[in-house]
């Protein structure tokens, strides 16, 4: 054993060799979380270049939504696939291939030509983001011995995670202001290639030593599961329970059957499914889903709202959103020190508590609510995602043993997402539905009145073929029926949020960050 590889035991990972205080190992975490960074604002940012990007290509509203949600489909259904892959191939190697294909692959997307083109490279970014985003939570864990250092690399990382959804209409709509709608995918270019020279020379490879076969059955079950289910909550959202949405979802729930049954077989499975069955780790991965479920459906809601009930412009939208990436970057930061001080428990119950009651203080929001109230809001979620996603995140990392890093990642950010996706589609299928039933105001033309039905934006787009009161009471009518349905999707989302809380107080008790690992 030379001086620059450190032992890992199960109830102590510290070391006192010279690997325990790697040098450059802030700058290797600067360069991770800024690809982390990157991924999570590449799943919003594309929202606002949406209008510039259907002018250019006129996609079918079909393609239109497979080219903003495939890219979400994608990653989440090899996420867990790649945290396994990283564990036998290495994850350093596999982060820096990722990063280049990533970096590729986005001129691919700034530069297409079709609808067809574009989906196919929305497709091929979410293979390279895949690839990305466990490995950077598993190198943490090999780059941070000690366990005081560790728990700030995470709240750094988890930081950036959570505030990659509030920055990316932040950027948008800079972008869009300036340059073409291409220009949001080129922004990933030189953040990769900083990574890609950086990582070669000062991220450590660490991998399973004895990893067992990649199994790709495997694979194809947790890619058809995910993808199915993420797209029947999508639909189902969007278009309420169809056939289309029922075999999805059949299909989504057979194959992620499928998975588990198989991985409980399998002598070296692409996931454990036994380090379900360790409380702590199932309620940090529950909270972690929840908390990503709040933070997500407020920001998407909230930024229709700005936009098209406030009349503000697209920048000024994502500027009125900081809040929530300045809370949960703060948060981060001061997460580990937080969680022991007082308690995991209470650092992620209180996460998950200051989302629920933000979301209660929405449930009486109006047209003209002034900013100050929003923006107080958007700062209490922030704060409640970065205490709870941080502490969470190190939880689950911590739980399992290292060889294990890559897949253990990999189940929180497949949370992350599957998070993300159910806080748009279940929120936002409340909001559709409230929406959906305003009374058009008389003498509106049933074309007129069919688009404005189905969405607001669409309501907006419609009225411009209206005489001037017409389409001042159709707006109005349909303003009022979208803040109809976020109040009361607000209700809803701060009582599951309140009630996630109260279970992550008794799954989480006992629970501590004392040397880097959790003890019971």
């Amino acid at each position: 054993m030379t001086t620059e590889t450190v032992r890992y035991d199960k109830g102590n990972e510290e070391s006192h060799t010279e690997g325990v205080r790697r040098p450059g190992r802030w700058l290797a975490l600067a360069a991770l979380v800024l690809a982390v960074l990157l991924v999570a604002v590449d799943a919003t940012v594309l929202g606002l270049a949406t209008p510039f990007l259907s002018e250019d290509l006129k996609p079918t509203g079909t393609q239109l939504l497979w080219i903003g949600d495939v890219y979400s489909f994608v990653i989440a259904g090899l996420l867990v696939s790649m945290g396994s892959l990283g564990d036998r191939i290495g994850r350093k190697r596999l982060l820096l291939v990722g990063a280049a294909a990533f970096g590729a692959v986005s001129v691919l997307n700034a530069y297409a030509t079709s609808p067809e083109m574009m989906i196919a490279a929305r497709a091929l970014l979410g293979v390279a983001g895949a690839t990305l985003m466990p490995s950077t939570l598993a190198l943490i864990r090999n780059l941070f011995h000690d366990p005081r250092e560790r728990s700030l690399a995470i709240g750094i990382w988890g930081a950036m995670a959570a505030a990659g959804a509030a920055v990316g209409p932040v950027v948008g709509g800079f972008l869009l202001e300036h340059f073409w709608w291409g220009s949001v995918f080129l922004i990933n270019l030189p953040v990769m290639a900083v990574l890609v020279v950086i990582g070669a020379k000062l991220i450590p490879e660490s991998k399973n030593p004895n990893p067992g076969p990649w199994d790709l059955p495997s694979v194809a079950l947790s890619l058809v599961g995910m993808i199915g289910v993420v797209y029947a909550v999508k639909e189902l959202a969007s278009h309420g329970l169809t056939l289309d949405v029922a075999v999805a979802a059949l299909v989504g729930a057979g194959g992620l059957t499928g998975f588990v049954r198989r991985q409980l077989t399998l002598p070296a499975p692409l996931l454990d499914m036994r380090l379900f069955r360790n409380r702590g780790f199932s309620g940090a991965v529950l909270a972690d889903l929840l908390t990503i479920l709040g933070l997500a459906g407020l920001v998407f809601f909230l930024s229709q709202f700005f936009q098209l009930v406030q009349g503000r412009s697209p920048l000024e939208a994502g500027l009125a959103e900081l809040p929530a990436a300045i809370g949960s970057v703060t948060a981060g930061l001061l997460a580990g020190r937080f969680a022991r001080r007082f308690s995991v428990r209470s650092a992620v119950a209180g996460g998950l508590a200051a989302i629920g009651l933000a979301l209660a203080v929405l449930t009486a929001i109006g047209q003209t609510t002034g900013y100050p109230v929003l923006g107080a809001s958007l700062l209490v979620v922030g704060v409640g995602a970065g205490l709870a996603f941080t502490v969470t995140a190190d939880v689950i990392l911590s739980s399992v043993p290292k060889e294990q890093a890559g897949a253990a990642s990999a189940v929180s950010e497949t949370a992350y997402e599957l998070g993300a996706a159910l806080g748009i589609a279940v929120l936002g299928s409340i909001v559709t539905g409230v929406y959906r039933g305003f009374t058009t105001p008389a003498g509106v033309p049933s074309d007129v009145a069919a688009a404005a039905h189905d969405s607001l934006g669409g309501a907006v787009e419609a009225s411009s073929a209206l005489d001037p009161e017409r389409a001042g009471a159709l707006v109005s009518a349909a303003q009022e029926a979208f803040v109809d349905g976020l109040r009361i999707a607000a209700g809803v989302g701060a009582a599951v949020l309140l009630a996630t809380a109260v279970a992550a107080w008794f799954l989480l008790r006992d629970q501590k960050l004392a040397d880097g690992a959790i003890e019971h």
